[in-house]
């Protein structure tokens, strides 16, 4: 038979290995395609991070000064200060979030008949991304911590990812790498749910319309972005929630949990302007970076998939 590997490759169902390819082509098509829209988005988010986390009033104008004032104070690639930990983050939540998104459409496909790569009925379908939301942001959660502790703070306070965990479980205790997961878990459920059910939808009824079984990548970020808008609207409240419980320590302040956060935020700065802070730079960023990723992660499933086709051939 030659050597032993290719003795016990040959004992390994077919199926369970194209299981097994299918699951690491989503893993790795997540990865990349959450990779490239946190890089593309970075210097807004980091500014978003800020007004976030402060009581200074938002608007576009306000928004371009922090991101100004930033480039001159601290250099072009400060606007990407963090994203070396947003990277870290990303790259595993991505991936985990796509490739269980999957997974979880095959899982809930099966009760209802349906086979791969048909669409699952409204119902399924928001639960299948509002689980595989919750399933890498279970997983990834710390690191998003740390992502908004560097976002916040100067160069000199935290030199790199790993000085922010040994900082913060050292004077803070390790129960704070978890500080804020409620509103996260409460916010991932809208987002991701609506985000996947908003883009699986409009594929749906534009291979209905259109006759075409693949969309144009164009059209897929357009797809992409509506499902961003849409699902980071829906969240946008608890978002601000978590940015505040997640960076309190460093801002001198206090939230003990969400209730006491949402009330704080109100009284001090009003309901819409205080837990809709940065939405309008949401509603700029979101929808590129939700584009950019359902795009990526869409095409490079299908160059992989034509790459195993031409290696089985």
């Amino acid at each position: 038979h030659g050597n032993g590997f290719e003795s016990r490759t040959h004992m390994i169902p077919v199926e369970s290995r194209i299981d097994q390819r299918k699951i690491l082509n989503s893993l790795l098509s997540g990865a990349l395609a959450g990779a490239l829209a946190k890089t593309a988005v970075a210097p807004l988010d980091r500014t978003k991070i800020i007004f976030q986390v402060s009581s200074k009033r938002f608007s576009a104008k306000e928004a371009f000064k922090v991101i100004y004032f930033t480039y001159l104070n601290e250099g072009f690639f400060s606007l990407w200060r963090g994203n070396s930990a947003t990277m870290v983050r990303v790259i595993p939540y991505a991936a985990i979030q796509f490739s269980a998104h999957e997974e979880y459409k095959i899982i809930l496909g099966r009760n209802y008949g349906i086979k791969g790569g048909e669409t699952l009925p409204p119902c399924p379908r928001l639960v299948a991304g509002a689980l595989a939301g919750m399933t890498a942001a279970s997983l990834t959660y710390p690191l998003d911590l740390v992502r908004a502790r560097m976002a916040v703070t100067p160069k000199e306070m935290y030199s790199n990812i790993f000085h922010v965990f040994i900082r913060m479980s050292r004077e803070e205790g390790l129960k704070t790498l978890y500080r804020g997961f409620t509103p996260t878990i409460l916010g991932v459920v809208p987002y991701s749910g609506l985000s996947f059910f908003t883009y699986e939808t409009l594929k749906k009824f534009h291979h209905e319309h259109s006759g075409r079984s693949q969309p144009y990548p164009l059209e897929r970020m357009v797809f992409g972005a509506c499902a961003g808008l849409i699902g980071q609207s829906a969240s946008y409240p608890l978002d601000v929630v978590r940015r505040r419980m997640q960076t309190a320590g460093v801002k001198g302040q206090t939230y003990n949990n969400i209730i006491q956060t949402l009330q704080e935020i109100v009284s001090k700065e009003g309901y819409i302007r205080g837990l809709y802070k940065g939405l309008s730079m949401n509603w700029l960023k979101g929808p590129i970076a939700v584009g950019i990723s359902f795009t990526t992660f869409d095409l490079m499933q299908i160059l992989l998939q034509k790459f195993d086709e031409g290696n089985r051939n």
